[in-house]
């Protein structure tokens, strides 16, 4: 990345997803990141999405790296305890509606409000989520996958109300939902035969997408190609 100078320093969280672990390795091929942190369930420190005093620990170890410059959240679940998405509205139930709210929008907004105290106030710093096309309420155009919409579509929600809020102290401070496009992972292979992106070249254009964006009161939602998406 070009638009953070040439020694910052970035965190992704979700590193060992097929996402997370993309960006964890081309940050780390950037010249101008001095360091890349981890952050996962199984790192140390690590973290459980459902458990904020668990967030808050691991945001307090990591403060020892502040300030950052770049943190990437590509935590995110489609399928949870063996539910899917829905087809109908017949399979709409509310334990499998509350896990994915939970796990998809309540643990992001929660990392959001722990992590951003790490971030650099004198620079130019970027806080990034992985979202998803299908949380947009204009562009549902096929309905379905009710749980994960609603979810995505909470997440928007609470990334952009709280990107208004940050901006007022963090006037630098870039916030942005991501849509990777259908990337090759664990997560989508249930559900796409073929023609899925390689993680790397989701990440190669969403941090080209990143570097681009500017400042401003709200979040962004852009997909891997650095075209908007509606909200």
């Amino acid at each position: 990345m070009n638009s953070l100078g040439a020694s910052y320093r970035a965190l992704v969280v979700g590193a060992s997803g097929a996402i997370g672990s993309a960006f964890v390795r081309a940050l780390q091929q950037d010249p101008a990141c001095q360091q890349v942190l981890s952050l996962s369930r199984a790192s140390h420190p690590g973290f459980d999405m459902q458990d904020e005093a668990s967030i808050a620990s691991a945001a307090a170890e990591l403060a020892q790296a502040a300030p950052l410059h770049l943190i990437v959240d590509a935590t995110g679940a489609l399928t949870i305890d063996g539910h899917g998405p829905e087809k109908s509205l017949n399979a709409l139930h509310a334990e499998p509606l509350l896990q994915s709210l939970a796990v998809n929008a309540v643990g992001p907004a929660l990392l959001f409000k722990h992590l951003l105290p790490l971030l650099d106030t004198t620079q130019r710093t970027v806080y990034a989520k992985l979202s998803a096309r299908v949380g947009s309420i204009t562009d549902n155009r096929k309905g379905g996958w009710y749980s994960y919409r609603a979810a995505k579509a909470a997440l928007n929600m609470l990334l952009h109300t709280a990107a208004i809020e940050a901006a007022r102290k963090r006037p630098q401070l870039v916030v942005a939902a991501l849509q990777p496009g259908t990337v090759a992972s664990a997560l989508s292979q249930p559900f796409v035969a073929s023609g899925a992106l390689a993680p790397e070249t989701s990440v190669a254009g969403l941090l080209h997408a990143l570097d681009a964006l500017p400042a401003h009161s709200g979040a962004h939602f852009v997909d891997h190609q650095g075209l908007p998406i509606p909200w």
